[in-house]
């Protein structure tokens, strides 16, 4: 099984997608040597939610939603055990970056990444609100209901100035982002919305840059 995780993204989907959808999450944890999540700890700042892992199911559907690739780097705010982070990494090949303020969770994320051998991943500890704004190799940024309020606010507010550099993918399952002019909603279900950037004045460059093809199955997953 652990071969399988060090082989091309494409052998892991096929693995994944003889799964049975409905097996997906304890079949993971599974795979991932992953008990139940310590206990929340005072690191956690008021106005964040307690680290619940993200359903499988609505990571698959991001990735083919949002188009993620080798080329992309993932960011993961509020990673939590980086059982997201991963997941998309193992799908997709692309680099990926968890941010997380919860130092046992970041012990934790560490320890899965060695564990498992996993390259171009990266847990960084510290507070979402300081640390996003410095991510500017960032290209696919992914919110599971990490915080909202100010401190999300906070936050797309210091991805804007990343947008105007270039096109950027914003996920979020089970929250809505703040409206702001720079982003548009590309596609949103029950549970799962996918924004992107969209220039405005003065940003260098245009949407000729974006190279995803939104095409309908262009990034199908099967499963059983």
């Amino acid at each position: 099984m652990l071969s399988s995780l060090r082989a091309p993204p494409s052998v892991f989907r096929d693995l994944l997608a003889s799964v049975p959808r409905a097996e997906w999450d304890p079949w993971l944890d599974l795979v991932f040597g992953l008990d139940a999540p310590p206990d929340d700890g005072p690191d956690l700042p008021p106005g964040c939610v307690p680290y619940l892992p993200c359903p499988v199911d609505a990571l698959v559907r991001m990735v083919e939603q949002a188009g993620v690739t080798a080329s992309d780097v993932f960011v993961d705010v509020g990673s939590g055990l980086g059982r997201a982070a991963v997941l998309t990494h193992l799908l997709t090949g692309a680099g990926t970056i968890g941010l997380e303020i919860q130092r046992p969770l970041v012990t934790a994320s560490r320890d899965l990444t060695r564990r498992l051998s996993v390259s171009r991943f990266a847990t960084i500890e510290g507070d979402a609100v300081r640390l996003t704004r410095y991510m500017v190799t960032g290209s696919v940024f992914f919110f599971y209901c990490p915080f909202s309020g100010c401190r999300l606010e906070h936050v797309v507010d210091d991805l804007e100035d990343i947008a105007r550099t270039r096109r950027i993918r914003i996920c979020c399952v089970d929250m809505p982002l703040p409206p702001r002019p720079w982003l548009a909603l590309s596609s949103s279900s029950v549970d799962l919305a996918v924004y992107r950037s969209i220039p405005l004045g003065g940003a260098g460059w245009s949407f000729a840059d974006d190279s995803f093809d939104a095409r309908p199955g262009r990034h199908a997953f099967k499963a059983t």
